[in-house]
């Protein structure tokens, strides 16, 4: 099948926009949930999106690979074009019918991020990005805002599963935050958060533990809005990382310098 860069992209929002669709008809009935670790949990509703998203790219893209949050790696690993699947990212928000969700889907090009959708199906919004060519919202542009100082900032931020270091470390960045910026958000679906800093509410994001179909597509989307994504010392993004830091670009430094010494 022979495609140009547009086709990958709207294949990606009809994709996200059918799991979405999904994801609505089963919103706020009651799930069958399991546990993979204490806090972190799984319904039928993600295997169902995370079936559907397959099959759809599986059927078009046959030689591509495709990362998904509850397979793995499916596909010859050494494929050109990688999908980076979350069939919904925020699962628990979902589970108790919390309407903070959202279906994300990247495309890899020789291991560097070349496309991203975000779709969050109760507002009917879907974030999307080309390399090189723009974030949108629907058929708006975005960009991210022009705040410039923290304290006049709205943040946000998620907390890791595991009830370890990674849990005490960011509490201690959490209050170091709180007591220099304006407000701060945990609103649970960091791909959604990453959309949020690319559209201009929020003006920054921080989060640890991560995973690629975390903010694979998110990062994109932001960084096409003019945004900065790195970790937390500064260094460039990739999708495997497991800590990332997302701003308007202007107020980038003021945040790596708190998370540099704000434990």
């Amino acid at each position: 099948m022979r495609v140009n860069t547009k086709d990958f992209l709207n294949k990606a929002c009809l994709t996200a926009r059918q799991a979405g669709t999904v994801l609505l008809e089963g919103l706020g009935k009651k799930h069958a949930i399991k546990y993979k670790a204490r806090k972190n949990l799984v319904t039928e509703m993600d295997k169902k999106s995370e079936g559907l998203i397959i099959k759809s790219l599986r059927r078009d893209f046959p030689s591509h690979s495709i990362l998904s949050e509850e397979i793995g790696l499916l596909g010859r690993s050494q494929s050109e074009y990688k999908w980076v699947i979350d069939p919904l990212d925020g699962t628990t928000n979902y589970a108790h019918a919390f309407h903070f969700f959202a279906v994300s889907i990247a495309l890899m090009k020789n291991d560097e991020m070349f496309a991203g959708v975000v779709y969050d199906p109760v507002r009917d919004e879907m974030f999307r990005a080309l390399k090189g060519m723009g974030a949108y919202l629907n058929n708006k542009r975005i960009r991210v805002s022009s705040i410039n100082t923290i304290k006049e900032s709205l943040l946000s931020t998620g907390f890791p599963y595991k009830l370890g270091k990674e849990m005490r470390d960011n509490i201690g960045y959490f209050k170091s935050f709180m007591l220099k910026a304006q407000a701060i958000r945990r609103p649970g679906s960091a791909s959604l958060d990453l959309c949020y800093v690319a559209s201009g509410r929020f003006d920054g994001f921080w989060e640890m533990e991560l995973n690629p179909w975390d903010t694979a597509a998110g990062a994109l989307i932001v960084q096409e809005a003019a945004g900065t994504v790195t970790d937390f010392k500064g260094g460039c993004f990739n999708p495997f990382m497991k800590r990332v830091l997302a701003s308007n670009s202007i107020i980038h430094a003021q945040m790596l310098a708190v998370l540099r010494g704000g434990k």
